[in-house]
Formats: structure tokens, sequence, C-alpha cells
């Protein structure tokens, strides 16, 4: 593999709101595109209501599934009643990795200032599949893409980036 080579990873959108269509899901979109423009697959793509059961039937299908290596979701991460996405996810977790949610907020600060601290972004591993959590605003979406996932997507991004954890990559 040459150095310039992008190792394309299957990643699946979820795309959490209560009110949200295909038609209007802007953050879910501009993840697909942010994702595709890189090189990478979209495996799959689904909107789902404001449910904890809803959520983790669709993240437990797609963590067992040999088509995703990354779940990004979109949605339910903030303060109110019905943003339930960190509750719905976390216990699924093998390890959280922190540094996602604090690298988020770091530069969500340089764009939002004090406003991010309601941000309640994270990401974590489970089963050898990787899952952002990022807020339900396009622009969010965008600064957690080019920020945070896009690069750590990037087989090329050195000293280290996970898609050389990847288990369906490992064993090539």
């Amino acid at each position: 593999m040459s150095e310039c080579e992008i190792v394309p990873v299957n990643v699946a959108v979820m795309t959490v709101s209560d009110s949200r269509t295909e038609s209007d899901d802007t953050s879910g979109q501009a993840l697909v595109d942010s994702l595709t423009s890189a090189g990478h697959k979209l495996s799959d793509r689904t909107i789902v209501v404001d449910d904890v059961y809803k959520i983790r039937e669709i993240i437990s299908r797609w963590i067992v599934s040999s088509d995703v290596d990354v779940i990004i979701t979109t949605g339910g991460t903030g303060l109110t009643g019905r943003d339930i996405t960190p509750e719905a996810i976390r216990p699924l977790l093998d390890k959280e990795i922190e540094g996602v949610g604090e690298l988020f907020r770091q530069v969500s600060y340089e764009e939002i200032g004090t406003s991010t601290i309601a941000s309640r972004a994270f990401g974590g591993v489970v089963n050898g599949t990787f899952i952002f959590c990022l807020p339900g605003s396009t622009g969010a979406c965008r600064t957690g893409w080019d920020k945070v996932i896009g690069p750590q997507l990037d087989s090329n991004t050195t000293p280290c980036n996970i898609v050389a954890l990847m288990p369906r990559l490992l064993e090539k």
C-alpha cells in the first residue's frame, strides 16, 4: 500500500430525531457526503426516533455486521429530555474513547465558544466497530468529520489512526 492510498472503510450513518426525514436530514447528508468524498463506503443509513431501545436495536444489528466498520450518529447528544443517544449507546460499548468528546468540544469551542459545554459528543468501540456520536446540527457534523473523525479514518494519518485497528482490515 502506498502512502497516498486511502484504505476505504464501511460506514453506517444514523440520524436520531423525532422530526427529521430523509428529505430534510442535512446533518446525516453532510456526513454521507463527507465520508464518500473521502473514499469510504456508505454501508447503511437510517433515521430513528429518540427511543433508547430502537437506537440499540439498530446499533446492535450494525455491530455484528461484517459490512460495518464504523458507525456515526448525529443527534440526541444535547441536554433536553429527548436527548438520549449517550444513554442508549454507552451501555453497549466495550471501551469508550474519551478523546473523541474531549477533542470535539475543544475544536467546537473555537467555533461556538462556551455553548460547546451542552454537547455530549462521544466515541467508543464495540465488537471491533468504532462508534462516533455527534450533535444534530449540520455544522457540528462538519466539524466532527473534518477535525475528529475524518483524520482518524484516513489511513495516512500519523503517528496513528483507527483504521489500523479495524479487525476486518487486520485479517488481510
